[in-house]
C-alpha cells in the first residue's frame, strides 16, 4: 500500500509540473481515438477516412477547447452520413444541434464525457463515465452522459440500416419517407432510452451519496451506483421489453467499478481512523467541522554519495600503488 501511495504522490507531482503538456497529449489521443473509431464505424466518405488527416486534426484538437473538439467530431460524422444519404445527414444534424444546445446549457464543462461515452460503449464499459462523473462532476453531468448515449445509439442505428437508408429515393415523396424512417427508428429505440435514463440516474445517485457526511461515503456511493445501475437495467428490460444480456451488463458494470475504484484512489483517498470533529463559535454562529486527513506519503529522496572520486586512470593507478606499498 505504501508503494502505491508513493507512486500516487510521484504521479501527482509529475502532473502538476507538466500539467499543460499532459492535458494536450490527453486531448490529442482522445481526439485521435474518436476520429479513428468514427472512420472505422462509418467510413462512407473515403476522402476523410485518411490516417494523415486524422493525425493533423488530432494535433489541432490538442490545442483547442474541448467544446470545439466536440463540434469537429460532429462535422466528421455528418460528412460520412452525407456521403451515405443527404436526408440522414440532415436528421442527424438537427439532433446534434439540439443535443449541443442542451449540453452547452446544462453541462458545458463535461465536453470530454460526450466524446468518452460513445468510446466506452464501443469498448463495452459505458458505466465508467457515469460512475466517475458522480465523483468529479455534479448532478447536471447526467446531461453529458445522456447526450453521449444518444449519439452512440444513433450512429449504431445508421450503421445497422445503412443499406436501407442509402436505397431510399431522392424525390420529394421518397425524401419525406426517408425522414420518417429515420426519425421513427431513432425515437423508437427503447434500449437507447433505457441506457440514457440509467446513466443519468447513476450520476445523480453517486453524487448524492458521496456528498453525505458519513464515513466511507465515496466507497458506499460506488457500491450503490453499481446496484442502481444493474437494478434499473433489469427493471427497464422487463418494462420496455428490451433484449439485453444481463450477464454482460453485470460483467461490464463490475469492470467499470474496478476502473472507477482505481480512479478514486488517485482523486480521493483519506484515513477515516484519524477523523477529528472540531467545534467553535463566533458572535452569530456555532460551527461543527469534521476534518478527515488525506492518506499521503512523501516520495523518498535518493541521494547518491561518493566517498572518493578519481579524475583519470593515473589517479586510480596511484591509489593502487599506495595501497600495495602499505
Amino acid at each position: 500500500m505504501t508503494n502505491l501511495l508513493v507512486i500516487k504522490e510521484q504521479l501527482i507531482g509529475f502532473f502538476s509540473r507538466f500539467e499543460a503538456y499532459i492535458k494536450a497529449v490527453i486531448k490529442f489521443f482522445l481526439s485521435m481515438v474518436a476520429l479513428l473509431l468514427i472512420n472505422s464505424d462509418l467510413g462512407y466518405m473515403s476522402k476523410i477516412d485518411n490516417g494523415a488527416l486524422v493525425l493533423i486534426v488530432s494535433l489541432l484538437c490538442s490545442f483547442l477547447p474541448m467544446n470545439l473538439t466536440v463540434i469537429i467530431m460532429g462535422v466528421f460524422i455528418l460528412l460520412h452520413l452525407y456521403a451515405l444519404s443527404l436526408e440522414c445527414a440532415l436528421v442527424v444534424g438537427i439532433v446534434f444541434v439540439i443535443l449541443f444546445v442542451i449540453y452547452l446549457r446544462f453541462a458545458p464543462t463535461d465536453s470530454a464525457s460526450v466524446i468518452l461515452m460513445p468510446i466506452c460503449y464501443m469498448l463495452r464499459i459505458p458505466y465508467v463515465v457515469p460512475l466517475t462523473l458522480g465523483y468529479v462532476g455534479n448532478p447536471m453531468s447526467c446531461v453529458a452522459t445522456a447526450c453521449g448515449t444518444v449519439i452512440y445509439y444513433m450512429l449504431e442505428y445508421v450503421k445497422a440500416n445503412a443499406e436501407q437508408i442509402s436505397s431510399l429515393g431522392s424525390d420529394a415523396e421518397s425524401a419525406l419517407g426517408s425522414f420518417k424512417y429515420l426519425i421513427d427508428g431513432l425515437l423508437g429505440n427503447d434500449e437507447m432510452l433505457l441506457m440514457a435514463i440509467t446513466c443519468a440516474v447513476v450520476v445523480i445517485a453517486v453524487y448524492m451519496i458521496k456528498s453525505l457526511p458519513i464515513d466511507y461515503s465515496w466507497k458506499i456511493a460506488l457500491g450503490m451506483g453499481v446496484v442502481v445501475n444493474v437494478l434499473i437495467i433489469l427493471i427497464g428490460c422487463s418494462a420496455l421489453e428490451v433484449d439485453m444480456s444481463i450477464g454482460g451488463v453485470f460483467i461490464s458494470t463490475m469492470i467499470s467499478a474496478v476502473i472507477v475504484l482505481i480512479i478514486q484512489f488517485f482523486i480521493f483517498n483519506v484515513d477515516y481512523s484519524r477523523t477529528e470533529n472540531v467545534q467553535f463559535e463566533d458572535d452569530e454562529y456555532y460551527y461543527y467541522v469534521k476534518a478527515i486527513p488525506k492518506v499521503s506519503v512523501e516520495a523518498p529522496d535518493v541521494n547518491v554519495k561518493r566517498f572518493s572520486s578519481y579524475d583519470d586512470d593515473d589517479d586510480y593507478e596511484n591509489m593502487n600503488d599506495d595501497f600495495y606499498a602499505q
